[in-house]
């Protein structure tokens, strides 16, 4: 793997040994399967996704981007876990969904191949995954057609979301395995503003996801104290 490349190889490593159970709703990806209907149905409030060029940005298994084949876009999934990769693919295949493909790509690389070619973007739980969140906000912003919408989701950096995201969620509710988060990278939603508008994507709105761990319910609320999600457009 090129050193250069914009990759934690202990990121990649830790999601390709759960790549099994992506598709699993009681496993480890049961957060991403309950709040999957939340983001997409935020998103497509905004953008329009029916027969729309849309790119998945660390999409993993695909839950977000078959959401998103299944409202009608012409979706590219790009991931650099190559074992998540052959589960979306192979999920993608067995649900008999033709407007959806995927790569083994960074999205660095796919902005130098093929800039303002998506009419969306969305790169959701993935940010505070990579060692520079900046460089993936630059290459969306690239991607992104003039006028269209980029979409990213992260979690904030306080006391709050260390007690909620990682305490909580990964030790005392085990929602999650432990060490899926490191606290160092969360992403406050005023340094992603900021390297939203250095990227010259216009902010649109945010919301936060809330947990009720009595109900196991989630919901989206004006609090992105914890989970939060942004909206932006690149200038027509």
């Amino acid at each position: 793997m090129d050193k250069n490349m914009n990759v934690d190889p202990a990121e990649l490593a830790k999601f390709s040994e759960l790549a099994h159970h992506w598709w699993d709703p009681e496993s480890e990806f049961r957060p991403l399967h309950q709040i999957n209907p939340l983001r997409l149905d935020w998103i497509a409030k905004q953008a329009l996704l029916a027969g729309q060029q849309v790119l998945d940005v660390g999409c993993g298994g695909g839950i977000l981007a078959e959401a998103m084949a299944r409202q009608g876009a012409e979706v590219l999934g790009i991931d650099l876990a190559t074992k998540s990769l052959k589960v979306a693919q192979l999920h993608a295949l067995e649900s008999g969904l033709s407007n959806i493909s995927y790569r083994e790509v960074a999205v660095e690389a796919l902005a130098l191949e093929r800039p303002a070619s998506f009419d969306v973007v969305t790169c959701m739980e993935m940010l505070e995954h990579v060692p520079d969140p900046a460089s993936v906000v630059k290459a969306c912003a690239e991607l992104v057609k003039p006028g269209g919408w980029v979409f990213f989701s992260t979690l904030n950096r306080n006391p709050k979301s260390f007690l909620f995201a990682i305490v909580g969620a990964e030790y005392v509710l085990k929602l999650l395995p432990r060490g899926t988060h490191e606290f160092a990278k969360f992403i406050k939603p005023s340094e992603l503003a900021s390297y939203c508008r250095a990227a010259g994507l216009d902010l649109q709105g945010t919301r936060g996801m809330e947990y009720n761990p009595l109900t196991k319910r989630y919901w989206l609320s004006g609090d992105t104290s914890v989970n939060y999600m942004i909206a932006t457009r690149k200038p027509a």
